[in-house]
């Protein structure tokens, strides 16, 4: 979806019969074509496509292309400047590479997700972010398009081996090096930005919705202390001390209680206080920030995220609904477009 968003010429080769779901936003703006891979004549219409492409992604067990007759060593045959992306859960090799699996299980054995969730509580699933989208998607999406220049540098193309244990893993990163600083413990929900310091965390308001905060340096702790009125209690001078957390969080917890959410977006909203309202999924796109940067866009019905990031000189267009199609017209296309 991202590679379609920012230009990219996508093509999703689909099981004969697989129809396109308006509802699918992570299927927008692109082709779908049907063919039984099972077919050898299908399978040479994919290495013929194979041949005009500048990447191609698979997402199968390890092995399964390659049982296909599509495996990186025939497509690189057929095109040797191909970036071949191979996004799998557990990666290429391994002892657990063929064993079934979902981004809880990829996060769970990388650190992650023990790192998230409540004091004395269970972990808790941070949706299918970690792995799937940041770890797994995201990080294929940076190494085809590495590969991609180094390929248009060497005229040579080469795998992409994108696991979501090693992309979970990689995004922990910040974790790993605290931890070794002595500043992170294994102890979810009592560090600095799991929600164990009270100046970082979300608070339930006086009409039960939520705010996010997240003072952490100085002058913006200043601030938040000035707007919740409790610049003058001695109490909240001591805000890197740990063991004064568990305290001053029940009592900024009665503070954000006195006031409605939108009483508080008021008063903090904007401000260096680093104040955010908790928007669920359709409040977000109505809010004005969003509103203004035109964050969200609606496709046949459906609002949706718009495009990420921006560009200045060569914006995104709007997405459009993937449409079906052929491969003899994708390859007319191609032809077309290359003369």
């Amino acid at each position: 979806m991202v590679l379609a968003d920012l230009g990219a010429d996508v093509v999703r080769i689909a099981r004969p019969g697989a129809t396109i779901d308006p509802h699918d936003v992570l299927a927008r703006s692109r082709t779908v074509i049907n063919l039984d891979l099972r077919d050898p004549q299908a399978v040479e219409l994919a290495l013929t496509l194979t041949e005009r492409v500048d990447a191609l992604i698979e997402g199968y067990r390890p092995g399964v292309m390659e049982r296909l007759g599509l495996g990186p060593d025939v497509c690189l045959a057929r095109n040797p400047r191909l970036v071949y992306g191979r996004m799998t859960g557990w990666g290429q090799h391994g002892p657990m590479a063929q064993a079934a699996g979902h981004d809880i299980n990829y996060i769970a054995i990388s650190g992650a997700l023990h790192a998230i969730g409540r004091s004395g509580e269970s972990p808790v699933p941070p949706l299918n972010y970690v792995g799937d989208f940041g770890g797994g998607a995201m990080l294929l999406a940076v190494g085809l398009l590495s590969a991609l220049l180094e390929a248009g540098r060497s005229g040579r193309g080469q795998v992409v081996d994108a696991a979501m244990t090693d992309g979970a893993a990689l995004m922990s990163a910040m974790m790993y090096g605290l931890k070794a600083a002595g500043q992170w413990s294994n102890q979810r929900g009592e560090n600095l930005v799991d929600g164990g310091a009270f100046f970082y965390d979300t608070y339930v308001c006086g009409d039960g919705r939520f705010v996010a905060i997240g003072a952490i340096e100085p002058q913006f702790y200043a601030l938040l202390r000035e707007h919740c009125g409790i610049a003058e209690d001695p109490a909240f001078d001591a805000q890197m001390d740990r063991s004064a957390w568990p305290l001053l969080k029940l009592r900024l917890a009665q503070v954000f209680r006195t006031r409605t959410r939108d009483e508080w977006c008021t008063l903090l909203e904007g401000s260096d206080a680093c104040f955010a309202p908790v928007l669920d999924w359709d409040e977000a796109p109505r809010h004005r920030h969003n509103a203004t940067r035109a964050t969200f866009v609606e496709l046949d019905g459906v609002v949706q995220p718009a495009p990420a990031p921006r560009f200045d000189r060569t914006p995104a267009a709007m997405p459009v609904r993937s449409l079906a199609g052929t491969a003899d017209a994708v390859l007319a296309r191609w032809v077309l477009a290359a003369t």
